[in-house]
């Protein structure tokens, strides 16, 4: 049985989704759900200055409702630059298409990046995605982003991170209650989205992500942004 979790997004015990009407109110819902979510946008931005270059192809792993291009656009004069979101859940794609549908350099495919043929980029993005693929897939993906990126691009990955132990897990999970109930969400919204969770949402450990990123070939790799257990890396080829 399906129960609110807030922004009129419902999900049931263990079964969280994108799918159905979670697009209509996604970028409020996720914006108060994970801290320093739209300064994420900016940083990554501020940091397309250093990458991006002309005919330049950047990617977005998990583009959801294409927000973050709407960050990134305007800020380069390269000239031919691409910016493609790759999403599996359709109705974020129309979304998407919607938002940009006078930039002629976005585009969107509807698929899951394991089976996405990647032409070479400068930029690749994955701004809390990879905690919600399975395990099993996540070295297969981050192995794939590598070999796709040119010498010199860049991999921004941003993932809800697990603690060194249980009580650095507690005392983290504790924090980011009291900051969902600072952000308005009551209690049991608070708790239905944590069991609609259960199974869906896997963190690693920061040592875990940084392995995924050595085990591909990365060997200069930097924590860029750090909020309790969410945490951003920059990692260049």
């Amino acid at each position: 049985m399906s129960k609110d979790v807030g922004d009129s997004i419902k999900a049931s015990n263990a079964d969280w989704n994108f799918s159905g009407d979670v697009h209509k109110t996604f970028d409020s819902h996720v914006s108060k759900s994970v801290p320093l979510y739209k300064q994420g946008h900016k940083v990554i931005s501020q940091l397309s200055d250093y990458f991006i270059k002309d005919g330049s192809v950047i990617y977005d792993v998990g583009s959801s409702t294409g927000e973050l291009f709407s960050s990134m656009l305007g800020r380069t004069n390269k000239t031919d630059v691409r910016f493609i979101g790759i999403e599996p859940i359709n109705e974020m794609v129309n979304t998407a298409n919607e938002k940009h549908n006078e930039n002629e350099n976005v585009f969107f495919i509807n698929d899951d990046i394991v089976n996405v043929e990647l032409e070479p980029a400068d930029m690749i993005i994955s701004y809390y995605t990879l905690q919600f693929i399975p395990p099993k897939y996540r070295q297969v993906i981050v192995d794939k982003i590598y070999q796709t990126l040119n010498w010199g691009g860049a991999f921004l990955m941003f993932e809800k991170v697990r603690a060194p132990d249980a009580r650095f897990q507690d005392i983290m999970n504790e924090l980011y209650v009291d900051y969902k109930l600072e952000q308005g969400f009551d209690s049991k919204e608070i708790f239905t989205k944590t069991r609609s969770l259960k199974g869906v949402l896997e963190p690693f450990s920061t040592a875990g992500n940084i392995d995924l990123m050595k085990r591909a070939g990365f060997v200069d790799y930097m924590s860029i942004m750090k909020y309790v257990n969410f945490e951003g890396f920059l990692a260049i080829k």
